[in-house]
């Protein structure tokens, strides 16, 4: 079985907190974020084999309760979201820089996964929510044509929600901007 990714959103941080503890003891997962985020919210962010995610998001919904905002789920997750999310997935070339903005969190990794599943692109960055007043956005990378067709895909995919707030693509960004994005 692949890896999966589980995300919850409070509106609790102390719920939030206790929320990612029972997470974590119900099942053998990876916690890759549990923080707070404007305005007063709080997300947590696991990742493991598909069971493990699972049965720990089952937990997360009902240790949340009524402090429960929104979860997702993306079982067989690409290899490199949870890098982005982290901070640490490294870029040698880039040759068009691309970028989607969300309103929520949790919605932008979700664009990641189908972004990094569409077409041949690296993700340079996947930032939910901190310091983006709950927004989320992710920067990545390839050829025009791929990043181009990686954007529509999220587009495609996320506009029945009404979620993605914009994009853009930027053919050979100059080196002083990208000096300071990286």
């Amino acid at each position: 079985m692949g890896k999966s990714i589980g995300l919850i959103e409070l509106k609790s941080i102390p719920a939030g907190v206790q929320t990612a503890d029972e997470m974590l003891k119900a099942a053998d997962v990876e916690l890759l974020a549990a923080t707070a985020i404007c305005p007063g919210k709080y997300i947590i962010m696991v990742s493991g084999q598909v069971g493990a995610v699972k049965s720990s998001m089952e937990t997360g919904r009902q240790a949340a309760g009524t402090y429960l905002i929104c979860h997702h789920t993306i079982n067989n997750v690409h290899p490199s979201v949870p890098g982005a999310l982290m901070g640490t997935a490294g870029v040698e070339k880039i040759a068009a820089l691309g970028m989607v903005e969300t309103m929520s969190a949790l919605t932008i990794v979700r664009a990641a996964d189908i972004a990094a599943k569409a077409s041949n692109v690296a993700l340079m960055e996947v930032r939910a929510a901190r310091g983006l007043g709950g927004k989320g956005y992710l920067m990545l990378t390839g050829e025009v044509s791929a990043v181009k067709s990686a954007i529509s895909a999220c587009l495609n995919q996320l506009e029945d929600t009404g979620d993605i707030t914009s994009t853009c693509v930027i053919p050979s960004p100059h080196k002083g901007l990208l000096e300071k994005l990286i």
